[in-house]
């Protein structure tokens, strides 16, 4: 994220670019300067989640009650003090950015299977230093967001440009966020949320003009300079031997900078002392080595130009037009260039409080925007429904449905899933069924059987999938007669036992299960995949019915699951709460006859019995981790071992075998719940 190694070196080499600041005394300043404006501080909210996530459970699916209360107190925190928030989230992966994307997707696997490999040497959570995360964390912080009566945006582009964007034309108080982009940005002020201390409001501030200084550098150098270095737009490698060639030549290496930050000194002077000496002389691709990638480092540079900016490196018009996203951007041989279409879209503010606009941008309003629908190729052609899709995007209402009829394609980010359990499919399989159907809503089926009709890119990320492509998914027909799958799910949702946050805040689990985390991350992702099913279907519920906070507690299901592997009774699970229990049998009968209709087999996992250690032991351990799966065809595949490649149909049908079943007397004398129909 942001631009590589200048977070450390800024933090190192550069102390004075970062300066004290608190931010009751700097909406009182911005008050004064500017009456009638309210205080505003853009969010950049997937830079915030590490921050915001502060219960001390998170490996075991969550603990969203205290995680809503936390956002709470972080609006009630500003909100006092007169600041109006606006977050911004990512709505969009461009195609630009999807390698590093799938970078980071990858290397997100490496950490997961440590702390699965930690929980089963250790048998509890990780320390921190391990912290992942919980499932679907991004998109129910929208939503929770909303809920407390916050200005919440999902971006159409890359998320910080149109923060960086709304920051300057509403001429915000400042940016909150972690991302070094920040400081290339000729924006508002950049604070740092990882130095903000709630309880008084004071963060670090981390000024762009100070670092300008330091590198003898002007604003408007830092976009080349991010790209020399290497960023989310061009690639580190591409440079690598010419950030060699100027640190061989820099005669003023610093001590107190380590090699990264002597390489940034001296890119720094390479442009200040050499490429300026011939600016406006010569061509940058007859002064830099761009060679065939001249196109990607002009996109580079001009993804930095906030509407109304220019940039005096770019004076060279390439062969084509550089494509960013949404926007055109025409690279001109007019010095008085200007990239007009590089104008951020966001909805007008709800409220009456007057915010400041800038005075040389002219606003666009994201409902218009049909003569831009007509020129993109899109899965959906009627424009009047992309409005209403895309107002519904933008304003953070809806999940995956734009993308899906825009673009036809969609991303979904790690999941806790341990790749070593051959038992459990990932969330991207279970809920593929499902997805196809939302498809075939949005899209429509298709008339040509298996090989016609449209078609999804789906990026999910799940074991063994290198994400070199996507995977190709067909829409389903809605063939479940009176419901959709997932249906029943929302409708027994208050089935599921409850605490109050400092009640399971206090519950100290014997020990972490590995299937249990997987289990846990699975159930909420299900919660996740109702909101599209909700957004496509032009929310016919009441979304707070499935919203976590509401319905699911991390370690209070991890404590169920605990006591269902030793064989306690459903009606110990519901702590005898006959409501719960009926709704516990009512969805047990619905699962087992939709299992009945798919020809799947459940059967129940070997129990705990006591040993005469006094500790609880598994009877059959080992055995019933196995698990096959079976083609239509008869023929055994297991379900991890469909590829990524084009699918034309719905995953092959997996079932769960029982170990043998021993001898009578080793059965508990208590019944455990069976979910056998």
């Amino acid at each position: 994220m942001g631009v590589r190694g200048l977070q450390g070196f800024v933090g190192s080499a550069c102390p004075h670019t970062r300066t004290a600041v608190n931010f009751k005394e700097l909406a009182e300043l911005h008050r004064s300067q500017h009456p009638g404006c309210a205080p505003t501080v853009v969010v950049d909210a997937m830079c915030c989640l590490r921050y915001w996530y502060t219960p001390e459970s998170w490996v075991c699916g969550g603990q969203w009650r205290e995680y809503f209360a936390a956002l709470r107190d972080f609006v009630t925190a500003f909100t006092t003090v007169g600041i109006k928030l606006v977050f911004f989230f990512d709505g969009m992966v461009e195609q630009g950015k999807r390698a590093v994307w799938v970078r980071r997707r990858l290397k997100n696997n490496q950490e997961i299977a440590r702390i699965f490999h930690y929980i089963k040497s250790h048998g509890e959570q990780p320390g921190r230093n391990m912290f992942f995360l919980p499932s679907g964390l991004a998109i129910f912080t929208r939503f929770a967001l909303k809920t407390l009566g916050q200005e919440t945006l999902c971006s159409l582009q890359e998320a910080d440009y149109e923060v960086a964007s709304y920051g300057l034309q509403h001429n915000c108080l400042g940016i909150l966020g972690e991302d070094t982009d920040y400081l290339i940005y000729d924006t508002c002020p950049y604070f740092s949320i990882s130095e903000l201390c709630l309880d008084s409001l004071d963060t670090v501030m981390l000024c762009r003009e100070k670092l300008c200084e330091s590198l003898e550098l002007s604003l408007a150098d830092l976009p080349l300079l991010a790209c020399l270095l290497g960023n989310d737009t061009v690639p580190e490698g591409l440079f690598e031997s010419f950030r060699f060639q100027c640190l061989s030549s820099y005669t003023s290496a610093r001590k107190n900078s380590d090699k990264r930050g002597n390489v940034i000194l001296a890119v720094a002077d390479h442009i200040s002392k050499v490429l300026r000496l011939h600016q406006g002389e010569k061509k940058l691709e007859e002064m830099l080595p761009l060679g065939q990638n001249k196109a990607l480092f002009y996109k580079g540079v001009a993804s930095y130009l906030l509407p109304g900016q220019t940039s005096p490196w770019i004076f060279q018009k390439p062969k084509g037009i550089t494509t960013l996203g949404k926007q055109i951007v025409s690279v001109s041989t007019d010095p008085e260039f200007k990239p007009e279409s590089l104008v951020c879209t966001h909805p007008e503010s709800k409220e009456e409080t007057p915010v400041c606009t800038h005075p040389e941008t002219e606003q666009e309003d994201p409902m218009n925007m049909e003569p831009e629908m007509k020129q993109q190729v899109t899965m959906v052609s009627d424009t009047e429904i992309l409005k209403v899709a895309r107002a519904q995007h933008v304003q953070a209402e809806s999940y995956l449905v734009y993308g899906v009829m825009t673009s036809g394609e969609i991303e979904c980010s790690n999941t806790l899933e341990d790749a070593l359990d051959q038992a459990l499919p990932s969330q991207a399989f279970v809920y593929r069924p499902m997805r196809q159907r939302v498809y075939s809503l949005l899209l429509g089926a298709g008339g040509g059987g298996a090989s016609g009709g449209p078609v999804v890119q789906e990026w999910f990320v799940h074991s063994g999938n290198p994400l070199r492509h996507p995977d190709l998914v067909r829409p389903l027909p809605m063939n479940v007669p009176g419901c959709w799958p997932g249906w029943c799910v929302s409708r027994h949702s208050s089935a599921c036992a409850r605490k109050e946050p400092l009640q399971s805040t206090d519950m100290m689990l014997e020990h972490v299960d590995p299937r249990a985390v997987q289990l846990g991350s699975l159930l909420v992702r299900g919660l996740s995949m109702l909101v599209l099913v909700n957004s496509a279907c032009g929310f016919p519920w009441s979304s707070s019915d499935f919203m976590p906070w509401n319905v699911f507690d991390g370690k209070l299901f991890h404590e169920k699951y605990l006591q269902s592997e030793r064989g306690y009774t459903a009606e110990v699970l519901v702590e005898q709460d006959r409501s719960r229990l009926t709704r516990f049998h009512d969805l047990k009968s619905i699962v087992c006859k939709a299992c009945v209709r798919e020809d799947r087999r459940i059967v129940s996992r070997q129990h705990w019995r006591p040993h005469h250690s006094g500790r609880w032991e598994r009877q059959g351990s080992g055995s019933h981790r196995t698990n096959s799966g079976h083609s239509r065809s008869g023929r055994r595949q297991h379900w991890r071992d469909q590829g990524p490649g084009s699918r034309q149909r719905e995953p092959d049908r997996w079932r769960r075998h029982s170990p043998s079943s021993g001898h009578p007397d080793e059965k508990e004398k208590q019944q455990p719940i069976s979910l056998s129909p």
